[in-house]
Formats: structure tokens, C-alpha cells, sequence
């Protein structure tokens, strides 16, 4: 056998094994990956991986995504195909960790194709491309006992919540039953509880029951909604506890609240410096202003406050006169600025956390101020508590204060109100999102009034003793950290008016009412992001999956920046030139040149050839600036092309070169 087909045959069985080699380790280790993204994008979160170790049951997820059509659609439809991949990778590794219990299935739904019936039927979200393509884009999941979930279109800008969203669906899809929602307030938020027959009789003598606020009915059309009585000592039988205005509140249901929360119940706050909502009873005459005068307007939560690392300053309020709104306070007056009333923009918003991050405006009035506060050290060590800042001013807002609470009642004056305020130079905070270990706001518990004790009828030797013996008290404890296991989570908002029917709703024709803005919108997101679990709250934001080339970004600025001015310069040429054109055109009218004269046709001609030679010089600019860039991208593509073989030819040389080395060597020491 000659050399050249000993060669020929080393070749094909070099390649034999290697194709050999892929095979069975595609087979061995098709479970193992590595993900070398910056911020672990193909990785699943922690809290997502303890929710498919719970399943107990197969689902099936379904991609639809029509990717015939994405292919001949526009630019912005195929702009999607590069999200579908990323996605579809990130629904393979919930089918990897899941070890079988999530199965994956990708559909590419046809026109006039039973697919395309079924998308449609599951009310995904149809983009029409032509006449007879549509575009979807969305997740099925369904379980064996019948229950089906929608994702009706994955959006690309909402890429860093698709873990958060995928794993939402599994969760709630698991869990069947409705969530429960216990509110505490001080206001008449649930209205006049009372049967049918008594609202009836009520109408009948021209009296009108309250009715609940707009938020609470919307409340009520999704979760378990009861009434908390504010002297409660104990909470139970809830999943979730809304606070609304809790004004002096007693110690004993602090210490419900304060165990509530250690034990993993979730709580929402809203609290208020000053809540407007909160107005004194109607009075005759003089006790009307009496009332106002003795009346308390603000809320707070005690020492609990403190122990979920925030702290709410008395009187004062954020501003900021870029979100200050007009309004009319007094009858017949024009409206006027007051900076009591901030409509909040985007900017406001945490981008970063899915209760804020979709919210275009929310509207406070008399908003308070929350700091977070540094805790006490515990043992040596202080405890770990996260806060996440959802609400805030812009950086030209600022903290602003009142002497009295009579400033903001009989004697509110909004141009005195406005020379308080002072523009700062960072955000002031109104709303947190807090979670952690924490401590107990009642270490050593707290004393309540025995009342077995006060049901015992006094005996018949000292039938005075009720009246004459102080009560017995007795000693109630609970935990005194958050319980082990759990993850203590709260909601606090520094303003209650933000969900009153004046500020969330409208009133529009026939009675019909409907949302304002962003605001109900606020709480229904806190609500569903604390009602989910542990393990949803712990999902991280993920990055883009969309890779900048900075280095190609900064070449085109700095090609840019060096023709930006000759740019600049050239355009305004062109625009005088064409200036002058228009006045001579303007002057002269169709068929008239020879009365007008020859010399402004003569000048009209001059201008054009200076406009054709100005856009020449631009043309030449443009393309000296292109070439430029392609210099310097064919340098960096050069680079990267000839580094990876350039290192293997170093090295092949090196190794060459040590080879022959030591051959000498050997051939030396056989001499010897």
C-alpha cells in the first residue's frame, strides 16, 4: 500500500471517529450543559427549580410561534426569531431540571391549520402579517386534571421577566385554590355590612348603605376578601393581610401582625402622614370645626415599622415640581399648582421589579417619606433585610414639612404650602418592597387583659369583687425572628389616598366606572407578586439575551464625532441656499423671468449649483465616514480571524521546535 492511500485511509478513519466520538457523547452527556452568559441567562433560578421539584404531576407546555411566517415577514417580525431560540432554550432547561414532569412541545401553526384554530381558541395574542399569515407567539400549559394557562405573547422587552412569568404559570397552575385576603383599616373600605333585606329597607326610607370602595370590589372578583377587626388578636385563615390606613391601632393587634409576618404571612401597607380620605363626621355649627380641630388624619404601625427597617417621618411629605399637578381647591378658582398632589411618570418606577416595571402613572396625594433604616445589630450581626425601592420621586424632588396637621385641614393655603418646598438633588422614596429575616417588634411579648379571668362571676361572699379587683393580665409570646424555613416579605406604601375611589377611579356615563391611570393597577401587582410563593418572590430579573458590540459602537461615534461638525457645517450651507431659492421662486411667477430680469435667473442657477455642490461635499463627508468605519470593522474582523490560527501556528512552532530538541538530544546522548 502505497503512501498516498495509507493517507486516504488514515483520513476516513480519523473522521469515522470523530463522528463516532460526537455521537455518543451527544447521548452520554445530553444533560449536561454550560452556561457562560454573563449574568447566567440559560440558568434557572433557585426558586424556580424548588417549584418543579414540587410537581406532583406531568404538564405540558405548548410554544406556538410561527416561524415559516417570521421568516417572510418585515424586519420586526423577524427580529422576534432571535428571542423564540433564546426562549425555546430556557423552556428545554425547565424540561431538563423538571426530570421528566414538564414536557415541551413547539408548534409552527399554518394558515387555515387546526394549530392555528387551537392558538386562537387558547386566546393567543394574532398579529396579521398578510391576508392570510398571522403571527403568534405564545405559551400553553396544560395539566392532566384539565387546567390550561396562557402566556398570549412572549415580548421581547420583557425579557428579563420570562423566567418570572413561565414559572408564575406553573405555580399557580399547581395550586387551585382561590387566595385569601384579610383587610385592616380604620376607613370604610368594605362598607355597611349588612344583609340584602336591610339594604332594601334602607332604600325604602330614601337612605343609601355604603357601598366598598372600587378597589376592594375589584379585589373581590379575585381573591377570598374578609373584613380584619383593628382589635384582632390573632390573624388566621388568610394567605395575605392588606392594610389600609391603620390608625392607632392597639398593641395587641400589632403583636397579631408582628406574628403574622414572622410565621410567612405577606403584608401590604399603605400608611399616611396625612390621608385625605380620612375626613372627621359631619357636625352641626360650631362642633364641626371642633371635630376637625381634635381630628387625626395620619397612620401608622407602631414599632413595626422600625422593625422592617423603615421609617416614616411625621409631617412630612415628598415633592417634587416636576410632578406637582394642577388643581382647582377652592370654588370658582382658577387652577393652581399644589404640591401636595404628584402624578408619578415612568421615571418614578423601578424598571427593575414586576410590580412597577409596566406602570406608565400613578397619582398620590400628600404622599409621605420612607427611609430605610439601619437595623440594630443582633448578636454581633445585623439581620438580613433586603429593601427594594418601587415608588420615588425624580432626582429633583425633596422632602417638605408642616407644623401642624391644621396646615393641611381649615388652614391649608397652597401657596404657602409651595414656599416650603426646596428642589432637592436625589429621589425621595414612597413605596418598598422588604424582605428578610425579621426580628420581632415584641421580643418579650407583650400583657393582655385575661378575659377567661373576667368571665368568672364573683362569688356570693364578695359580690363587689368584680369592681373592686384590678383585671388579671396575662403574658402572650411568639416568635421572635422570622420562623425558620420562612421568608418574611411586606409591601409598604407611604399614601392611602393612591387607591380611594377620588383618586383610582372615574365616574363616566350611566354609572359606569373605570380605572384611572395606574393606581389600582399598583396594589393588584403587589398583590399578585406577594401572593405567589417563596419561590416566585425569589426569582431573579434576568439580563438581555441581545449582546452589544461596543467595540463596533464606539468606532461609529468616534467616526461620528469627527465629521459631525463638517456635517453640521454643510447642512446649514444647504439650508441658506435653499432659503435664498425659495425667495427668488417666491418673486418670480411661472412664465414671468424675462420681466423680472435676467439676473435673478442667472442667481437662481448659482444657488442651485451651490446646493448640488454643498450636497456633493455631504455625499463625500458620508462616505469617508462610512469607509472609516469599514476600515476599522475589517481591522477588528482581521484581528479576530487570524488570532485563533496565529496562537495554533505559534504553538505548532514551538512545539516543533522542541521536538527537534530533543531528537538531538536523543541523538547526542546515542553518540555517547
Amino acid at each position: 500500500m502505497n503512501k498516498m492511500l495509507r493517507a486516504i485511509v488514515a483520513i476516513v478513519c480519523v473522521g469515522i471517529i470523530t463522528f463516532s466520538v460526537i455521537s455518543i457523547c451527544q447521548k452520554l452527556f445530553k444533560g449536561i450543559r454550560l452556561d457562560i452568559t454573563e449574568r447566567k441567562l440559560y440558568t434557572l433560578s433557585d426558586g424556580t427549580r424548588n417549584i418543579l421539584n414540587k410537581l406532583t404531576q406531568p404538564i405540558r407546555l405548548k410554544l406556538y410561534y410561527t416561524k415559516t411566517a417570521a421568516n417572510k415577514g418585515p424586519d420586526q417580525i423577524r427580529y422576534f426569531n432571535e428571542y423564540y431560540f433564546y426562549v425555546k432554550a430556557l423552556l428545554e432547561e425547565y424540561g431538563t431540571q423538571s426530570k421528566g414532569m414538564v414536557e415541551l412541545e413547539v408548534i409552527d401553526p399554518r394558515p387555515f391549520s387546526d394549530e392555528e384554530a387551537e392558538a386562537l381558541r387558547y386566546g393567543l395574542s394574532r398579529m396579521q402579517l398578510t391576508q392570510d399569515e398571522s403571527f403568534f407567539f405564545g405559551l400553553v400549559l396544560e395539566t392532566q386534571l384539565g387546567v390550561s394557562k396562557t402566556i398570549e405573547i412572549f415580548q421581547p422587552d420583557r425579557q428579563q421577566f420570562v423566567e418570572y412569568e413561565i414559572s408564575y404559570l406553573i405555580d399557580t397552575a399547581i395550586t387551585r385554590e382561590k387566595k385569601r385576603i384579610g383587610v385592616l383599616s380604620s376607613l370604610p373600605v368594605m362598607g355597611d355590612d349588612m344583609s340584602p333585606y336591610m339594604r332594601q329597607m334602607m332604600q325604602m326610607q330614601n337612605q343609601q348603605a355604603k357601598e366598598p370602595w372600587m378597589m376592594i370590589k375589584q379585589l373581590q372578583q379575585q381573591f377570598e376578601v374578609s373584613k380584619v377587626d383593628a382589635d384582632s388578636g390573632e390573624i388566621t385563615d388568610i394567605d395575605l393581610l392588606l392594610l389600609i390606613h391603620p390608625k392607632e391601632l392597639p398593641e395587641k393587634t400589632q403583636f397579631a401582625i408582628d406574628q403574622f409576618v414572622l410565621k410567612g404571612g405577606r403584608v401590604i401597607a399603605c400608611v399616611d402622614p396625612h390621608c385625605y380620605s380620612d375626613q372627621p363626621p359631619q357636625m352641626p355649627g360650631q362642633q364641626q370645626f371642633q371635630a376637625m380641630a381634635n381630628h387625626k388624619s395620619n397612620s401608622d404601625l407602631g414599632p413595626l415599622l422600625g422593625s422592617w427597617g423603615l421609617e416614616m417621618p411625621e409631617r412630612t411629605f415628598a415633592g417634587d415640581l416636576s410632578l406637582a399637578e394642577k388643581t382647582q381647591l377652592r370654588q370658582n378658582a382658577a387652577p393652581q399648582v399644589f404640591i401636595g398632589l404628584m402624578g408619578l411618570n415612568r421615571e418614578c418606577m423601578n424598571s427593575e421589579n414586576l410590580i412597577t416595571a409596566e406602570l406608565n402613572q400613578v397619582r398620590t396625594l400628600f404622599p409621605g417619606v420612607l427611609k430605610p433604616k439601619v437595623s440594630e445589630p443582633v448578636d454581633g450581626a445585623a439581620p438580613a433585610i433586603e429593601h427594594v425601592r418601587l415608588l420615588q420621586t425624580t432626582a429633583r424632588g425633596n422632602s417638605w414639612m408642616v407644623e401642624s396637621a391644621f396646615e393641611l385641614t381649615m388652614g391649608m393655603d397652597p401657596d404657602r404650602l409651595m414656599q416650603k418646598f426646596r428642589p432637592g438633588d436625589k429621589p425621595v422614596a414612597m413605596g418598598y418592597l422588604v424582605k428578610g429575616r425579621f426580628q420581632s417588634s415584641f421580643p418579650n411579648g407583650i400583657e393582655v387583659e385575661d378575659e377567661s379571668a373576667a368571665d368568672v362571676e364573683p362569688s356570693v361572699e364578695d359580690p363587689e369583687a368584680e369592681t373592686e379587683d384590678p383585671p388579671k393580665m396575662k403574658k402572650l409570646t411568639g416568635l421572635t425572628e422570622t420562623a425558620e424555613g420562612e421568608e418574611s416579605v411586606v409591601v409598604v406604601f407611604a399614601d392611602v389616598d393612591f387607591i380611594s375611589d377620588m383618586m383610582a377611579f372615574s365616574r363616566a356615563f350611566f354609572g359606569m366606572t373605570s380605572a384611572v391611570g395606574d393606581n389600582s393597577a399598583l396594589l393588584l401587582n403587589a398583590i399578585e407578586d406577594l401572593s405567589g410563593s417563596t419561590d416566585l418572590l425569589s426569582i431573579r430579573t434576568r439580563g438581555n439575551y441581545r449582546r452589544p458590540f461596543k467595540v463596533i459602537d464606539e468606532i461609529e461615534e468616534e467616526a461620528e464625532a469627527e465629521n459631525a461638525e463638517k456635517i453640521q457645517s454643510i447642512n446649514a450651507r444647504i439650508a441658506r441656499f435653499q432659503s435664498e431659492l425659495q425667495q427668488i421662486a417666491a418673486s418670480a411667477k411661472e412664465g414671468e423671468e424675462k420681466l423680472i430680469g435676467a439676473e435673478i435667473v442667472k442667481k437662481k442657477k448659482e444657488i442651485e449649483l451651490e446646493i448640488h455642490e454643498a450636497n456633493r461635499d455631504l455625499r463625500r463627508v458620508q462616505q469617508s465616514r462610512r469607509e472609516k468605519i469599514e476600515a476599522k470593522q475589517n481591522k477588528l474582523k482581521a484581528i479576530n480571524l487570524f488570532t485563533a490560527p496565529a496562537v495554533i501556528l505559534l504553538a505548532a512552532i514551538g512545539l516543533g521546535a522542541r521536538r527537534s530538541m530533543l531528537r538531538r538530544s536523543y541523538s547526542n546522548e546515542g553518540k555517547d
